[in-house]
């Protein structure tokens, strides 16, 4: 990058460096923003297909799920990793609703591209969209219906919305039901719900029809000793998350054995700490043993003896729940273990599960924390149930908590464009074409939702269109038999948040892309030239 000074370039970025600034920056940003919408377009709504991804190891994901998809693509260029942005905000934020803002954030891109073409500036159209973005908001809880926590029906029926077209149909109803249980189950007296309350384990073999609700927590774990005893009533559980083995010194030290005798000294006397700190976990009254840690096979064999169930090497989040579900603390030091920091559970016990010994935690302290027992005949079966069940899992947690939804199947979006519309003729200036755009923009979710199912587009906005200017404001399309239908009967509902993000997120991203009117990319750093005749003491290296 140069700047002319008397007729001489004056340079004040380093060499390699470039910029594209003006119209180019902004067509190059735009052509990316959109290339990153267009990849998870076809993926939207219950007849959107999936995108294989393979990773660099050879790994693959089938998926339509649109944060996923752009988790696991490698993308390079700015504008199109702040679409990758909103995906994973809208993830974490609600879990759905993910393909839906980045495809209106492409859709507001090209349409602010038309304008800027006709002369309107960016910070016009800026103005415009964030005055749309706000009506928008306010539209849609104009438009919301209230719900019930209680609701169990409905709560299926959104559930059943999140996984439409994730590739579970034959098992929908089935994870459905499980999923509205578990968010039932966990949630508290003021309709919040802690995600993290509902573990999700998953195990190759056997049938989606097997899969279950468990009361409480299950570990993917086995015994550490087949002299233990497979199931414990009325278990005290002790919570480690210190190795039960004979502690080393932190200081080196080096110990000199001359004869055999001083070698059997010293394995009786490492065997005999191992037991002290057994007889110690015994003295609490303890009878199931949860370590994070290590076991050694002393310690395996003077618990065995004394009839404790335990399990080693668990995961810190299944502590995490552990803790949660029986009440006891996590006892990170061998002089802090105490019978006060026991929990109680009324089983525990090891069971088969696709041929596979698991540890189930029931009839806790907490009942509020449970697992749900996901399986299928392969792997990527499974992980995808695993991925629907999340998301669900989010959307009926997000319901549970706001207590509102609408419609779905695009009647949102076309009852937005309307009344935007209705709102762009109120507003003076250069902004009403703004408002304008961005209520066009909104139809790309019923367009692309007929687009998907090899309907006609333009026949399928226009008769929603129709049906919204003559009341029916909850109307979406019917993928399956091209044609408008009352959503609500139809049992197509979502929860208001996932819109309301969804708006948000698309409007604050094409509002960033458009004020950028200046790339700028730095050089990269070259590696550090070799000093003639190699380095200080060596001979330069011969051609």
């Amino acid at each position: 990058m140069s700047t002319q000074l008397g007729g001489r370039p004056i340079y004040i970025l380093t060499e390699g460096s470039s910029r594209n600034h003006g119209r180019d920056a902004q067509s190059m940003n735009f052509t990316a923003a959109k290339a990153v919408a267009s990849v998870v377009r076809s993926t939207l709504g219950p007849k959107g297909m999936d995108k294989m991804l393979v990773d660099s190891m050879g790994n693959i994901v089938i998926t339509n799920d649109g944060a996923t998809i752009l988790k696991e693509m490698d993308i390079d260029h700015p504008a199109a990793k702040m679409m990758v942005e909103i995906a994973k905000t809208q993830d974490d934020d609600v879990g759905d609703g993910t393909t839906t803002a980045v495809v209106i954030a492409g859709e507001l891109l090209r349409r602010a591209e038309e304008l800027i073409e006709q002369g309107i500036h960016p910070t016009v159209i800026v103005h415009g969209y964030r005055m749309a973005g706000e009506k928008a908001q306010e539209i849609l809880k104009s438009f919301a219906i209230r719900i019930k926590p209680t609701d169990t029906n409905a709560l299926k029926k959104i559930a059943e919305t999140a996984m439409s077209g994730k590739g579970v149909e034959s098992a929908r109803s089935l994870l459905c039901d499980l999923v509205s249980k578990a968010v039932t189950i966990v949630a508290d007296k003021d309709g919040k719900v802690d995600a993290g309350d509902i573990k999700i384990e998953k195990k190759v073999g056997g049938t989606i029809e097997e899969s279950e609700i468990i009361m409480g927590i299950v570990i993917d774990k086995e015994r550490v000793h087949s002299g233990m005893p497979v199931k414990i009533t009325k278990a005290k559980v002790m919570l480690l998350n210190v190795p039960v083995e004979f502690t080393k010194t932190e200081v080196d030290a080096q110990i000199t054995i001359t004869r055999p005798d001083q070698l059997e000294a010293f394995l009786n006397e490492e065997e005999r700490m191992t037991k002290m700190i057994v007889e110690k976990i015994i003295k609490t009254g303890a009878n199931v043993v949860i370590c994070q840690k290590a076991i050694t096979e002393i310690a395996q064999h003077y618990l065995s003896k004394a009839g404790i169930l335990a399990i080693r090497r668990v995961k810190s989040s299944d502590m995490d729940k552990l803790v949660r579900a029986t009440g006891a603390s996590v006892i990170s030091s061998i002089d802090a273990i105490s019978a006060k920091e026991l929990g109680y559970a009324g089983l525990v016990e090891e069971r088969k599960v696709s041929g596979e010994e698991m540890i189930f935690v029931e009839e806790c302290k907490n009942p509020k924390a449970i697992s749900l027992i996901i399986r299928g005949g392969t792997e990527h079966l499974v992980d995808g149930y695993e991925r629907a069940i999340e998301d669900a899992i989010r959307v009926v947690s997000t319901v549970v908590d706001d207590k509102m939804f609408v419609a779905g199947g695009g009647a949102p979006e076309i009852e937005l464009s309307l009344r935007l519309r209705e709102f762009a003729t109120t507003v003076g200036g250069r902004a009403q074409l703004a408002i304008d755009a961005f209520s066009t923009a909104l139809e790309i979710i019923p367009r692309t939702l007929a687009e998907n199912a090899g309907l006609d587009p333009i026949d399928m906005v226009v008769a929603l269109r129709a049906a919204h200017e003559n009341g029916h404001t909850t109307f979406g399309l019917d993928v399956f038999n091209g044609k408008p239908v009352d959503m609500l009967k139809e049992g197509v509902i979502e929860p208001l948040r996932v819109k309301t993000r969804a708006i948000s997120s698309a409007v604050e991203t094409a509002d960033m892309i458009l004020r950028i009117d200046d790339n700028i990319s730095s050089a990269k750093s070259a590696a550090p030239a070799m000093p003639p005749g190699g380095m200080d003491g060596m001979g330069g290296m011969g051609m």
